[in-house]
């Protein structure tokens, strides 16, 4: 099944019914103004009209109706179509993409394909989409969109530096009298994982900054010329050895990178 097929089907349809109705409003202007001015002969030619295209506007409805019904979106995403549609779009397109069925990433969006509802989730966002077309054009958009809204790199370095230092403030708690905790200038790797969550505390706060926002800022971040926080701290970002701490972005020049960790560091540490 392609969809671009059937939408073609639909759009031969749908510019007859437009001509129809443009028809049946020209019609309906040439009642209105014959009847203002007492011309019962063209009148009644004008409501005569109008009753043509009328039937042949309802006719053109049903040929609608009955194709929009042949085709069977809940086969067309279970058979994989979609999916196989949608991969081949991204990459008509150059928009990034990973992963199989059921889930895909596109950076930075989560895309969950849900056959049985005949929805995309994206980013835990519900969207009704049968269109693979339709949708990666709409991502592609979307994404330069983002990536052309203002980045306070600086901000969001310090912002990263202040959730890693109450991360190590937590832990030299935790460690206390069990070993010899870390001070911050010691500059050890911490997992960006725990440092979203204080950066996202709350559950409403996760709502409206999710992992996805981190990692596009995370993503911004790791493109930009800014080396160090505003107390003179370089940072370095590492790997993680398990992959579900492992954040996907990609690069300045569209190359993926996983990112699992970071520190924050004096020269010379």
């Amino acid at each position: 099944m392609n969809y671009e097929e059937f939408y073609q089907d639909l759009q031969a349809l749908e510019k007859g019914v437009q001509e129809k109705l443009q028809g049946t409003q020209k019609s309906f202007k040439s009642i209105a103004k014959n009847s203002a001015n007492g011309d019962l002969k063209n009148l009644a030619k004008g409501i005569a009209q109008l009753k043509v295209f009328l039937s042949e506007t309802e006719g053109l409805a049903e040929n609608l109706e009955e194709l929009a019904g042949s085709f069977n979106g809940k086969e067309y995403i279970e058979s994989g179509d979609f999916a196989m549609q949608l991969v081949e779009y991204c990459e008509q397109y150059s928009v990034d993409v990973t992963g199989e069925f059921p889930v895909y990433e596109i950076f930075p969006y989560k895309v969950r394909i849900d056959a049985e509802n005949q929805e995309l989730s994206i980013n835990k966002k519900k969207l009704q989409c049968a269109r693979p077309l339709k949708f990666v054009q709409d991502i592609k958009a979307s994404r330069e969109k983002y990536l052309k809204a203002p980045f306070n790199d600086i901000l969001f370095l310090n912002e990263l530096a202040a959730a890693y230092d109450l991360d190590v403030a937590v832990k030299e708690k935790k460690n206390k009298g069990k070993s010899k905790g870390k001070d911050v200038a010691d500059g050890h790797h911490l997992m960006l994982t725990d440092l979203y969550g204080y950066m996202a505390p709350t559950q409403r706060a996760k709502k409206e900054y999710d992992m996805q926002n981190f990692a596009f800022d995370l993503a911004r971040l790791y493109s930009s010329e800014i080396k160090a926080t505003k107390d003179d701290r370089r940072y370095e970002f590492g790997p993680s050895k398990a992959a579900s701490k492992q954040i996907r972005i990609l690069d300045g020049d569209g190359k993926e990178q996983m990112l699992g960790t970071v520190r924050f560091y004096k020269d010379g540490q």
